[in-house]
């Protein structure tokens, strides 16, 4: 597809390579997170359980900052794993105004049949990259990322 956009060589490549990032990224992750569907489960109600697996009960706020959802989003989506039993809120101790939300056994459970084969999609997604490249495109990405939040 020829870009018709007759702006600066500048505004030409930042367009085409906010392209080639965006379409790539949606393809891969549409790679990816395929099977997840075979499970019931969405990206985000995926990006929670692993979360929790991985690091822990965690607050609604810092599940929403962690998988990058609005925290009104966070909501269904923990409503929606609490109603298939994957999760619990847990009141806080410290402050009874705020819960943390767990991992119960069978979101434990879920998450560690679903993960591996997760893991195999990445690596495989991935492989058409060397090592070396793998490396210069996460470094390049947190770059951007971080210049992008500030």
């Amino acid at each position: 597809m020829t870009n018709k956009f007759r702006g600066s060589a500048k505004e030409r490549r930042a367009l085409s390579t906010y392209v080639k990032l965006s379409r790539a990224a949606i393809r891969v992750e549409v790679n990816i997170n395929g099977h997840l569907s075979n499970h019931g489960l969405t990206i985000s109600q995926f990006g929670v359980l692993e979360a929790l697996f991985h690091l822990g009960p965690m607050f609604q706020n810092q599940l929403a900052e962690k998988i990058l959802k609005s925290t009104g989003n966070m909501t269904l989506v923990i409503d929606n794993l609490c109603k298939r039993g994957l999760v619990e809120r847990v009141r806080d101790e410290a402050d009874r105004r705020y819960y943390q939300i767990h991992l119960t056994d069978e979101g434990q459970e879920l998450i560690e049949t679903i993960f591996p084969h997760h893991v195999k999609g990445v690596v495989e997604a991935f492989s058409v990259l060397s090592a070396d490249e793998q490396t210069q495109l996460a470094k390049l990405c947190r770059k951007l990322g971080l210049a992008s939040s500030s």
